[in-house]
């Protein structure tokens, strides 16, 4: 049966179903554990009390805060202190990626829709083109965006006016920022690893957020092997969750938090099966080291840039691990660390 054209038209009906209040809950539950603002945020002082006293004497001399950058291993809270920032000084966010930014076209358009004391955050920063990063210079130094229009000897440049804008950047390889980038910014601000104490309270306070019962000794326990990431504690203080929830339990003791993590291959110190797969690698296959970023990468099948930000920083921080000029060297507490493992 062939159908008319009216028919054709015609849109089908999609019934829209309202979330259960319970959904609503939970979801508004986990938007309250990241901090909105700098007061809230756990640790980092120095940190804290630097952009204070930035945020402050802007707002004196009416001003918009002068540009930002943070760099150092992910899940250490970067786009949470651009988000803070903006609730500090009261002015809207808009959050992107390098890689998302791919023409000049494209940052331009985010550029002429901020208003002024709006912040644009761009995670990743390293990677935006150098084409695309050069628009940012005179937009960062003089409020202009330059626009080509037109092609060959007929081409013309319109110069354009941005309302006063605070470029927030992020990345975990500062490196590959180039110098008049990374000059443009008036912060250059590095996030370490946050202590156990800092993660036991940032545990706490996600799962009294929550409304998780947690024993002190398995808070004790988790904090330790959160690896100094926030990021990593809240993924295994759910996991941990999940796991109670899945027994007779109500609260989390250190019984739910040991299978919680043998379950995911986690040991006492935070180490997982690829961390520890590195150091048997390059004791076993070349002899403790030296050896390079990218042939130590072949050998475990992974990315160069996983390996030497995602995983290496721990390892280094732990004091297992440490980089030279010929490569990765395991060093004595690495070679102690083996020997307790196989017994």
């Amino acid at each position: 049966m062939i159908q008319s054209s009216s028919e054709l038209k015609k849109k089908p009906v999609v019934k829209k179903i309202a979330p259960k209040k319970e959904v609503l809950d939970i979801l508004e539950q986990e938007q309250k554990i990241r901090p909105s603002k700098l007061d809230e945020m756990i640790g980092r002082e120095q940190e804290k009390k630097t952009l204070k006293m930035m945020i402050d004497s802007a707002k004196k001399r009416k001003e918009v805060v002068d540009h930002i950058l943070f760099y150092g291993p992910p899940g250490l809270g970067k786009t949470t202190f651009a988000m803070a920032i903006a609730n500090e000084i009261g002015g809207s966010i808009r959050i992107t990626s390098g890689p998302a930014i791919e023409r000049q076209g494209d940052l331009a358009a985010i550029l002429t829709g901020l208003k002024r004391n709006d912040i644009l955050f761009i995670d990743e920063i390293h990677r935006l083109s150098r084409v695309v990063e050069e628009i940012l210079y005179p937009a960062m130094e003089d409020g202009v965006l330059d626009i080509v229009m037109g092609k060959g000897p007929s081409a013309k440049t319109i110069r354009l006016s941005l309302e006063p804008f605070t470029l927030i950047g992020a990345t975990t390889q500062i490196g590959k920022i180039s110098s008049p980038m990374r000059d443009r910014f008036g912060l250059v601000q590095r996030l370490d690893f946050f202590t156990s104490e800092d993660m036991g309270s940032i545990l706490k306070r996600a799962a009294n957020l929550w409304k998780i019962g947690i024993e002190d000794e398995a808070l004790e326990k988790l904090s330790n092997c959160s690896r100094g990431t926030a990021r990593i504690g809240l993924r295994l203080l759910k996991r941990t969750r999940d796991y109670m929830e899945n027994s007779s339990n109500t609260t989390i003791n250190m019984d739910a938090v040991n299978q919680t993590l043998k379950l995911l291959d986690i040991d006492e110190y935070g180490l997982e099966n690829i961390d520890r797969l590195i150091l048997h690698t390059i004791l076993n296959n070349f002899n403790g080291g030296p050896v390079g970023a990218s042939t130590l990468a072949a050998s475990l099948s992974e990315d160069v840039s996983t390996v030497a930000d995602v995983y290496e920083p721990y390892l280094m921080k732990c004091g297992y691990l440490k980089r030279t000029s010929r490569g990765r060297v395991i060093t004595q507490k690495g070679l102690k660390y083996l020997e307790d493992l196989n017994g």
